[in-house]
């Protein structure tokens, strides 16, 4: 009896801490895109389908999917779920689609919803109060996650039944009351996100990208879905978080538990099956690869094989099509049909061959990308394989993590770095763009003109079509690229480019430099034998009286042949000293422009 006794204590406690160890966690997923009032909105729905396949994924025990919802729909969606949510520790709600703030006040919009006047907001909306308490009865984490911050059509049509009553853009602040409850905006207060150009929306696509990592702390997964989503909006768009945590970290997917026995490291099995799917190549068995390992480094590197099979039957394709359109060319020259019939099958032979050459580019293209990769990874697993063997020669009372947390480190290249501010991306592109000679005279970190048309030479010389109004990753990346200088040195008068630097022009015995910076015969004086060759400002004292010229009120003068080379190079005459200033109206001019034009005229009056 006693013997039977231990047993069940041993029993219930062993019972207890595999309860205690298996996560209870819970997910509602919400997305309206069919508004009947407003225009349909494209992302929503998608982006409800990809989160809550990430929250299944990630072992959710209850992941429920609702998508355009009216409002009893709503309010009977978060009833059920916060019945569920009493026995959870971790709860999450994500909502995709129209929000409004009035008065302070956030609202989720469903479908039906007309929202004709400020007060049918009271009516018609569910208040963002309604989510949290349906998740409040969580005993962990408490998750609220709304990318609903989208510019609102109801606010523009809307009629205040109060002049004063505010109704803010985007969403208001929030502060939960609850610990240990975290509520994510899209955008932060008083801003507005964006639905996205693709299938999903920048918010979604980062959220599923980060939130899954397991062990991660939601403060730090949230950090890098803010780093992601300003990267590819350009800095346009800035998720904020409101709420806060304790001291521990807190992640979405928790680790596994350790154990003091010695386990097998996870990332040897998925580096097995990745060698075996290599090993046979096909569509299907990669398919089959990315299914069991969605995430991580080796599925990045199994969609890169995808990729690669696609080209290759895309290549398959457009090569049988354009031998049939060739066969049906010479086909009908030798049936002596119709020119017209004739010349439709010639072009549709010459647009066949052209998607096969595309085609074939492109399968080069995917075939280098996979090489790459995979000699990335073979560089990547010999890292792993050198760590592994130091930390086996460290003590292990020394080390500071185990083996496999330091072979999956050393397998998973560095991608959270965090992002750039824009100052700070103005600041290196401009470094940039000085160095490939495109910006010579010395600026502030401003993006100002001289930035826009730096950008706009780069532009033009390197084949390029960036934004000039302002700076971006890919813009600092593209110029990096650029190896050698993109835009010509140009120098003054009397200087020639050598070697990357304008050095003096020298002339031979018995030569002086002219104004054009021209080696010419001189006198004994040293100053230019012929008139035309005098220094400009020579000739202009010795204009006739009558010539065209412009007399500022300090009784300085442009002559009219200065006045007509500055004037096609883009100038303006400068009232204090009477000369003609080139490149002062956005023309670009330069010192040899002007000089050569004055070379011409001159030589055109002699």
């Amino acid at each position: 009896m006693v013997l039977v006794r231990l047993f069940y204590s041993f029993l219930f406690i062993f019972v207890g801490l595999s309860c205690a160890q298996a996560q209870h966690r819970v997910a509602l997923v919400l997305g309206n895109s069919a508004y009947k009032s407003v225009p349909r909105l494209t992302n929503p729905v998608n982006d409800a389908s990809l989160v809550g396949d990430m929250f299944k994924k990630a072992g959710f025990k209850f992941v429920d999917i609702r998508t355009d919802l009216n409002a009893m729909e709503m309010r009977k969606a978060l009833r059920d779920f916060g019945a569920r949510a009493r026995e959870a520790e971790v709860a999450v709600i994500y909502y995709a689609g129209h929000g409004i703030e009035l008065d302070g006040i956030n609202y989720l919009i469903p479908t039906d919803a007309s929202l004709e006047t400020d007060s049918d907001v009271l009516d018609e909306a569910v208040a963002l109060d309604r989510a949290l308490f349906a998740v409040e009865p969580a005993k962990q984490l408490r998750l609220v996650i709304l990318d609903a911050c989208r510019d609102n059509p109801f606010a523009k049509s809307m009629k205040r039944t109060v002049a004063a009553r505010a109704i803010g853009r985007g969403l208001a602040k929030v502060e939960p009351t609850s610990p240990n409850t975290m509520i994510a905006f899209a955008a932060k207060a008083g801003s507005t996100a964006s639905d996205g150009d693709f299938k999903n929306s920048p918010f979604a696509t980062a959220i599923v990208e980060r939130l899954p990592t397991p062990g991660l702390d939601l403060r730090k997964a949230f950090g890098f879905v803010r780093d992601d989503v300003l990267k590819n909006t350009g800095f346009k768009q800035e998720p904020y978080v409101y709420g806060s945590l304790g001291g521990e970290d807190i992640a979405l997917v928790p680790t596994k538990p350790s154990s003091t026995l010695q386990q097998a490291n996870p990332q040897d099995v998925v580096r097995r099956d990745y060698e075996l799917a290599l090993q046979v190549g096909t569509r299907a068995v990669w398919t089959a690869f990315l299914a069991q390992y969605p995430y991580g480094f080796y599925a990045s590197l199994a969609q890169g094989q995808l990729d690669r099979i696609a080209a290759e039957e895309t290549r398959v394709t457009a090569a049988e099509t354009a031998r049939l359109a060739e066969q049906e060319k010479f086909r009908l020259a030798a049936d002596r049909a119709k020119k017209s019939e004739q010349e439709n099958a010639a072009a549709a032979a010459k647009a066949a061959e052209d998607a096969r050459i595309v085609a074939e580019k492109s399968k080069q293209i995917a075939e280098a990308k996979a090489a790459v990769a995979e000699q990335q990874r073979k560089e990547a697993e010999a890292a792993a394989e050198k760590t592994a063997a130091k930390a086996e020669a460290v003590p292990k009372d020394k080390q500071i993590g185990s083996g496999t947390e330091q072979n999956v480190a050393a397998l998973a290249p560095a991608t959270n770095e965090p992002a750039h501010t824009p100052k700070e991306i103005n600041k290196l592109v401009l470094t940039e763009l000085r160095r490939v000679g495109c910006i010579t005279a010395p600026s502030d970190d401003d993006w100002n003109g001289a930035a826009h048309r730096a950008v706009s030479k780069f532009n033009k010389l390197a084949g390029t079509k960036f934004e000039v109004r302002s700076a971006s990753i890919d813009l600092l990346d593209a110029i990096k690229a650029k190896q050698e200088r993109v835009c010509p040195l140009v120098c003054e008068s009397g200087f020639e480019p050598i070697d990357d630097r304008c050095v003096k022009r020298t002339c031979d015995d018995g030569q002086t430099l002219n104004e054009r910076g021209s080696c010419v015969p001189k006198d004994r004086n040293g100053t230019p034998t012929r008139k035309q060759d005098r220094p400009l400002a020579s000739r202009q004292e010795a204009a006739p009286a009558n010539s065209a010229e412009r007399r500022s009120p300090s009784g300085g003068r442009c002559v009219s042949i200065s006045q007509r080379c500055a004037l096609e190079i883009g100038g303006r005459c400068d009232p204090s000293t009477g000369k003609w200033e080139y490149g002062r109206n956005g023309a670009g001019g330069s010192t040899q422009s002007f000089n050569a034009c004055l070379g011409r005229m001159m030589a055109g009056r002699r």
